[in-house]
């Protein structure tokens, strides 16, 4: 019998139609391919069975995530070359069953189901979020950031560093990434115009980091709304600790709750990524009013390019199962005409994309530098989502196919009065 590297190899080849850019190592130690590519490692046959009864990006991520599918040498070398046959191709069941059409694919797949021994579907790992029936509601949107966020403080602090700031920094060169953050922070303060004694509020406010520092930078009083619990007593003593009780609110509250405008400014930083389609209009309704005449929004948030056949929002399967169940990603223009149809004038686009590629890597670096810590705090299983999604992440950033930009907003009032300065960017060149 031929050893199993060599006949998965010559299977996968056939099935896919191109060479496989990696080297593969399979559970009998046989090994085949480039000798100077990333080894792709499947450590048993429940692999092979995740791929063939999840074809495409899910069942690779399931593999992965039981950890029967393993990368030696550089990951992110690795995840760029199976992008091009994965996540690039669009493989999914229905492209699968149209290259089963040839003869030569069926044959392929018939020997590859021979190799993989009894088709017994195995279950999927014990970290994905099974799909729900209703989207978006209060209950299941709490559900999705008690999945996403309340895994412990002490794991994300290990990702994300002293700074605990979950979305993409502003860099330059030679900075640190508490440093990168405190400047996103303050990018941020500064759009928003912020001053002494005026209202913040800001939605989905994680563990404090933009609260704390608009008050205690600016002098601004803020509230701050998280459906996280984990994340709300974490930025609660945080707040305490540097004594601005007196300033500083932070409440379990789904942001369609707040009701104690108006508001001088609004900050969204990383959240809206979780609104969803059909809530969007009514998301950025609720924030419109929930503002002063003159009152600033600006909304950080990721998006994706978009399609020739638009058709509005769209879903990772393996983000979906894993990182940010509900999660939905629109293109700029989509989050901008929302914006407006809601009644806000919109005034700046600042995309910051390579930031977020920077920063990916950075909380990449972290995480492998204390794994064993990582993964005693949570699981391998969820060690192992998050160091595939952020190295995934920051590929996809740095080849364009998803960005971030910042939209500052203005509820501009009836007399035509923006209230923001005739010039607001300074070009290097």
């Amino acid at each position: 019998m031929a050893e199993a590297a060599s006949r998965l190899r010559s299977l996968a080849e056939q099935m896919l139609g191109v060479p496989l850019p990696v080297r593969l190592r399979a559970w009998d130690g046989s090994q085949a391919g480039p000798p100077d590519a990333p080894t792709l490692v499947v450590r048993n046959r429940r692999a092979l069975r995740h791929m063939l009864f999840k074809p495409g990006e899910l069942g690779l991520a399931r593999a992965w995530v039981a950890g029967d599918l393993d990368i030696e040498g550089d990951l992110y070398t690795a995840l760029d070359a199976v992008a091009g046959l994965v996540w690039e191709r669009g493989e999914d069941s229905r492209s699968l069953a149209q290259a089963l059409r040839d003869p030569e694919v069926r044959a392929a797949a018939r020997e590859l189901l021979r190799l993989v021994g009894p088709p017994i579907p195995p279950a999927p790992p014990r970290e994905e979020v099974r799909r729900r029936r209703h989207l978006h509601t209060r209950r299941s949107d709490k559900e999705a950031i008690s999945h996403h966020y309340d895994v412990g403080n002490d794991f994300y602090a290990i990702v994300l560093g002293p700074s605990m700031v979950y979305s993409c920094a502003y860099w330059e060169d030679g900075g640190t990434l508490e440093s990168a953050q405190r400047d996103k922070l303050e990018l941020v303060c500064a759009k928003l115009g912020l001053k002494e004694g005026q209202r913040l509020l800001d939605v989905g406010c994680g563990w404090g980091s933009m609260a704390v520092h608009a008050a205690r930078e600016h002098g601004v009083s803020v509230v701050g709304v998280t459906l996280s619990q984990e994340q709300a007593a974490y930025a609660r003593k945080r707040v305490a600790d540097e004594g601005l009780t007196d300033r500083v609110e932070i409440r379990v509250q789904d942001y369609r709750d707040v009701v104690d405008g108006p508001y001088d400014a609004i900050s969204s930083i990383g959240m809206a990524e979780h609104v969803g389609a059909e809530r969007y209009l009514a998301y950025a309704r609720s924030l419109y009013a929930l503002l002063k005449p003159g009152g600033r929004l600006l909304n950080h948030q990721i998006a994706r390019r978009p399609q020739h056949d638009e058709s509005g929002y769209e879903t990772d399967p393996f983000i979906d199962a894993y990182v940010f169940p509900d999660g939905e990603l629109a293109p700029i223009g989509t989050t901008v005409t929302q914006l407006e149809r809601a009644g806000f004038e919109v005034r700046d686009v600042e995309s910051i994309r390579e930031h977020y590629a920077r920063t990916l890597r950075r909380w990449v670096a972290g995480l492998e530098a204390d794994w064993d810590r990582a993964v005693r705090l949570t699981s391998p299983g969820r060690a192992r989502v998050w160091l595939l999604y952020m190295a995934a992440s920051a590929l996809a950033f740095e080849h364009n196919r998803i960005g971030v930009n910042q939209v500052l907003a203005v509820r501009t009032p009836e007399s035509g009065g923006s209230g923001l300065p005739l010039r607001t960017r300074t070009w290097n060149s």
